[in-house]
């Protein structure tokens, strides 16, 4: 049995008076591809501000082995968690490798030339466009870039909201084998989307979330079988 790399438990967090999210637990394991999915505002994002400690929650959050719970989000970062953001927040007027190397801003020197090497063989384009600002590049340019900097940082657990938003469907088709080759290079992905085609089509697990709640989860095929996900979600009988 593979080994569990992120385990959230009893997971509860909100804004201020707010809640979003009630009792989310789940497992993310070693070398796996999991997919969150859900409508918009059904509580993905406030799950990964929590998971990576940007708001206050409570409940339980274990990676690799340490408790995240009385954690700062730079620490959670220096432990290999690592987050692409929705919307990318690339500095727009910085050059590609600028904003590739702020990825790897906690890395030794020594170590910068063999990840700026892995990510351009990734992503070619961004090797013949690395001295252009990131804020001249297409949108899913500027996607690739984004996935680029987390590379640098070496992660262990990559958590990536919303990949698909404002993608042609080409281009999504792209970054997603892009993801599937990632797990080959020991990063395990956490990936969060309202695009379940797309969430499902490089996932080995998923899961449903709905008002905070996970309300479905198993196996990729197993959910895609499944005839209320198939006519919420997939537009299918």
């Amino acid at each position: 049995m593979s080994e569990t790399l992120l385990a959230v438990k009893g997971l509860r967090a909100g804004y201020g008076a707010a809640p979003v999210l009630f009792d989310v637990g789940f497992e993310v394991a070693r070398g796996e591809i999991v997919a969150f999915v859900g409508s918009n505002g059904a509580g993905k994002t406030t799950l990964l501000r929590a998971i990576s400690r940007l708001i206050a929650a409570r409940g339980a959050i274990s990676f690799a082995g340490r408790d995240l719970m009385t954690l700062t989000p730079e620490q959670v970062f220096a432990l290999g968690l690592v987050q692409v953001p929705e919307g990318r927040q690339l500095f727009s007027r910085m050059s590609v490798e600028e904003n590739l190397l702020m990825g790897g801003y906690r890395r030794r020197q020594a170590d910068l030339a063999k990840s700026f090497e892995r990510v351009y063989d990734l992503f070619p384009i961004l090797g013949e466009r690395r001295h252009q600002w990131a804020g001249d590049l297409s949108g899913g340019e500027q996607q690739m870039c984004a996935l680029g900097r987390a590379l640098m940082a070496d992660p262990k657990l990559l958590i990536v909201d919303e990949m698909s938003l404002g993608l042609a469907p080409v281009v999504v088709d792209h970054l997603l084998m892009v993801l599937a080759a990632f797990r080959e290079i020991g990063v395990t992905v956490l990936l969060v989307e309202q695009d379940v085609f797309a969430a499902f089509s490089v996932a080995d697990r998923g899961y449903v979330l709905e008002t905070g709640r996970i309300v479905q989860e198993g196996r990729v095929a197993d959910l895609e079988r499944d005839p209320a996900l198939r006519r919420a979600y997939l537009g299918v009988a």
